[in-house]
């Protein structure tokens, strides 16, 4: 992973539409409300609260969409988290229904907003969630089920083992639950035209201005090496990239590795093949993998999430034999680019959103353990919604999920959560 101001040297960034670039902080600013983070989060956060008649300054460290934001495999999917129904005695019925709701309603948000801003990121409609064994099969009725009682209004069906090179062209599966209300995209470009959308709209937007302090009252006051931002509210938006600047907050998130490859452009007559109907896909094993294809017909696979927080020595060297089980007939062909970024995995893998318990007007949302390109946006409303005094409804039913910090602290966790995963791997390799 690229530890430098500039974005990693992906496809995404080979290929993005835009190349504007926002200033450094010089000087004193005031605003309602200072946002930190220039990925999914605080640019949507700012967006949502420029849309409301807040006045806004965001500051990055890098560029807009340096981190996962702009790295991620581009798979835009329904849903919040793993398995929700457990939260109920904390949120009750209604709670888990208005969960459940959102993790419909977050997908249409991102296409609500590409559509109103004009932004151009290669949305593509359609995603197959891939069966690994006949049981995973199975469990895609009862998905099916709730969809069905969300009275979900895309198109959602069931491929057997016997149907499944409709989708893809791979016998690896045992099946797979097509889902047309969930899709693919080019994710730096729609971070990027998000923030271009959120500074039209007077959001001063300043790069390169990674924040060194905090001090906290009934105003905060945020500083920069070379300036400061006071506002009545702060929203941190750092994710995997917060560190120490509220170590409460970074302990509950483990920064987790994440691996894409994309290949050479491939003849038209292969990408039809491999993935007839365009979808994304994404199978069902611990260290799951993902793919699609490119709006240039490369082939994007990515996966392999570490938790040990050291990265392959060679991504392409690591990624490559992982697709090649997948797609045998791809090794003929080159790969363009390897990258690796860090996302936010949670305890609960469910999204953290709350307010720090000593300064009631510094929020936050993170942990978003692999759903960020919907959720992201969720949360961000969420927060617009509070600050704004808009609703307070979501946000309390988010906030009122319990999060655990992981143990052993920063040189602990990420061994101790390894170690874990090598389990639960085992058991799947076992079973």
């Amino acid at each position: 992973m690229a530890n430098n101001e500039q974005h990693a040297a992906s496809y995404y960034a080979a290929s993005a539409r835009l190349s504007v670039q926002y200033p450094s902080l010089e000087g004193d600013e005031v605003a309602d409300v200072c946002v930190v983070g220039g990925g999914l989060t605080g640019v949507n956060t700012a967006l949502e609260l420029a849309e409301r008649g807040l006045s806004v300054v965001l500051l990055e460290g890098r560029r807009i969409g340096w981190g996962a934001s702009g790295r991620n495999g581009g798979q835009l999917i329904r849903g919040i988290g793993h398995d929700v129904s457990g939260f109920s005695r904390y949120v009750g019925e209604d709670g888990i229904k208005l969960i459940k709701q959102a993790g419909v309603d977050s997908v249409a948000l991102v296409a609500n907003r590409i559509a109103k801003y004009e932004i151009n990121c290669d949305l593509r409609w359609g995603f197959c969630e891939l069966a690994n064994t006949p049981a995973q099969y199975e469990a895609f009725r009862s998905e099916l089920d709730e969809l069905s009682s969300l009275n979900y209004p895309h198109q959602t069906y069931l491929v057997d083992a016997s149907r499944i090179r409709e989708v893809v062209a791979s016998d690896l599966y045992a099946g797979g639950m097509v889902d047309m209300g969930s899709g693919h995209l080019h994710p730096l470009d729609l971070v990027q035209g998000e923030a271009k959308a959120a500074n039209k709209l007077g959001v001063s937007i300043y790069e390169r201005s990674p924040v060194v302090s905090i001090e906290h009252g009934s105003t905060v006051s945020v500083r920069t090496a070379r300036g400061s931002v006071r506002a009545r509210y702060l929203v941190l938006g750092c994710n995997a990239h917060l560190d120490d600047l509220e170590p409460k907050l970074t302990g509950k998130v483990l920064p987790a590795g994440s691996y894409v490859i994309a290949t050479e452009p491939l003849p038209q007559a292969v990408a039809e093949r491999l993935i007839p109907k365009n979808m994304a896909l994404c199978d069902q094993k611990v260290g799951l993998d993902y793919y699609r294809l490119t709006a240039d017909r490369r082939l994007l696979f990515g996966g392999a999430c570490h938790y040990s927080g050291r990265d392959p020595k060679d991504i392409g060297a690591y990624m490559r034999p992982k697709m090649l089980k997948v797609f045998p007939e791809l090794a003929r062909f080159s790969i363009d680019y390897e990258w690796g970024g860090t996302i936010g995995i949670t305890a609960n893998r469910f999204p953290q959103v709350g307010l720090l318990e000593k300064h009631p007007n510094v929020f936050y949302a993170q942990g978003y353990s692999g759903h960020g390109l919907n959720v992201t946006h969720w949360t961000a409303k969420l927060l617009a919604e509070v600050i704004s005094r808009e609703s307070r409804r979501g946000f309390d039913v988010f906030r009122s999920i319990p999060h655990l910090t992981f143990p052993g602290g920063k040189a602990l966790r990420s061994p101790l959560l390894a170690l874990g995963m090598l389990w639960y791997k085992l058991r799947e390799t076992i079973g």
